[in-house]
């Protein structure tokens, strides 16, 4: 079978397009990121040499993975290679949550560069496309900014002045197709067995010319969320935990392993000695059974429990533990040539500060002591421990005070640890600095979760 062909903008260090590749069922023809790191690393990783523009304006070409400021990227040469999918998420900064009432979404050129991908679609007219964002786009600008961007793709519209002064279309701008939208909606990935409660928006276009009519419109959409449902199998209730990934077995064969790394906690209470701390006793220790599997059901707030039904879920852990190459491999058994597996410098105050906040927590638990923050609230994830029966919490690209590990003996999180959290393969090799590295993977897409949806959009686009 003839592999699909692939264009991929905003590619970072390439989750997104890993997933893709590791269906079977595309190839990555081009490639594109304003960032020399991520280019280096994805050219290590794909078979796309890399390539600098050094330039005001530069033609796209296939086998390249370009640095380049995406605003002086003529697609126009790879119109004639009949490429079948653009894909892509540009920069979320302008419209993440986590920016508050700081978000700005459309308003700034930074946030309408959305708008590149629009010309990309124009100029190669692929047969589909799908975009990924962060869920914050939804409500950005008063909602304005998903409207927009949803007419956009729809109409092929080039609604901003900075992206018509220089877009050239070689065919009349009468035959160009917009795209009928077959899926707009948020997922969260942590549903598909990714290791992380991760929520991203997800928009998918057909182009409309290859859809005969809307009760066929209306059919591909339905199968695409049929099939979306059936990917996502027990995780909805049974999620995949962080001991799991990083300890590469199933929940039932690592008790010993929690109960040892718990036990280190026991007077914790006591030691930070604040009515929070002692409330915490109550609430989350004194509810221990110490028994993995039953601390995992009170976690994940499991109310109606099957022993079938969980012994099918646990099979479907393993099932993706060994699809990721981890099953049977500690991470930190690891020796790696990027060093993503070594342990990060802390200052010694952090250090003594994550020694007093448990699993699950963050720094509310020691405000108000010697190790705590001036702040009482703030951003949740702040010093903020992951729970081993839980799936992580979002990891994030550049804040330092953020991603601490479930052990006491242990502060922050590897950079292996971290990409094993995304899904990354061991295999897959960083380049950077520890800086540079953290931000690739956490600006990623889990390649697993790309996995699942480039296997239900190829088989539609085969199918057309």
């Amino acid at each position: 079978m003839e592999k699909l062909k692939v264009v991929s903008l905003f590619s970072g260090a390439g989750g997104l397009d890993l997933g893709f590749i590791q269906s079977g069922f595309y190839n990555i023809l081009f490639a594109n990121d304003i960032l020399q790191s991520p280019i280096k690393t994805y050219s290590i990783n794909f078979n796309l040499n890399f390539f600098e523009c050094n330039k005001n304006k530069i033609k796209a070409q296939k086998n390249i993975a370009l640095i380049c400021n995406i605003e002086n990227i003529d697609f126009n040469p790879l119109k004639d290679e009949n490429i079948d999918l653009i894909i892509g998420g540009p920069p979320c900064q302008d419209f993440t949550l986590a920016r508050g009432k700081n978000r700005k979404g459309i308003e700034i050129k930074r946030g309408r560069l959305y708008s590149y991908f629009i010309k990309a679609l124009i100029q190669i007219q692929p047969k589909a496309f799908l975009f990924e964002n962060v869920y914050g786009l939804l409500t950005a600008n008063k909602g304005l900014a998903y409207k927009y961007i949803l007419e956009d793709f729809s109409n092929l519209n080039l609604r901003w002045n900075e992206i018509k002064k220089n877009i050239k279309i070689n065919n009349n701008i009468k035959s160009i197709q917009g795209y009928y939208i077959i899926h707009s909606k948020v997922l969260d990935f942590s549903y598909f067995g990714i290791p992380q409660k991760r929520k991203r928006l997800i928009i998918i276009g057909i182009r409309k010319d290859l859809i005969k009519n809307s009760k066929e419109l209306k059919k591909i959409k339905y199968n695409f969320n049929r099939k979306l449902k059936q990917k996502m199998g027990l995780f909805p209730k049974y999620p995949l935990t962080t001991i799991e990934i990083f300890e590469g077995k199933r929940l039932d064969e690592l008790n010993n392993i929690y109960k040892e790394i718990i036990k280190k906690w026991d007077g914790i209470w006591s030691e930070v000695n604040t009515i929070y701390a002692w409330e915490w006793k109550l609430k989350i220790w004194d509810k221990l059974t110490f028994d993995i599997i039953q601390d995992y059901i009170l976690a994940n707030k499991i109310k109606t429990f099957d022993k079938k039904e969980f012994e099918k879920a646990l099979d479907q852990h393993e099932k993706i533990l060994k699809e990721l190459k981890y099953y049977g491999i500690p991470v930190y058994s690891l020796k790696l040539n990027d060093k993503s597996n070594e342990t990060l410098n802390n200052t010694t105050l952090i250090i003594e500060r994550m020694k007093r906040i448990p699993f699950g927590e963050n720094h509310k638990f020691v405000y108000g002591t010697k190790w705590g923050l001036k702040i009482k609230d703030g951003y949740p994830y702040l010093y903020k421990r992951l729970h081993p029966l839980k799936p992580s919490y979002t990891l994030l690209a550049y804040i330092d005070s953020h991603g601490f590990h479930y052990d006491r003996d242990r502060i922050g999180l590897t950079l292996r640890e971290r990409a094993r959290i995304q899904t990354f393969p061991d295999s897959f090799i960083f380049s950077g600095t520890k800086t540079e590295i953290k931000a690739q993977i956490g600006e990623a897409v889990p390649p697993l979760a790309a996995k699942r949806l480039a296997e239900i959009l190829a088989k539609i686009l085969l199918n057309l």
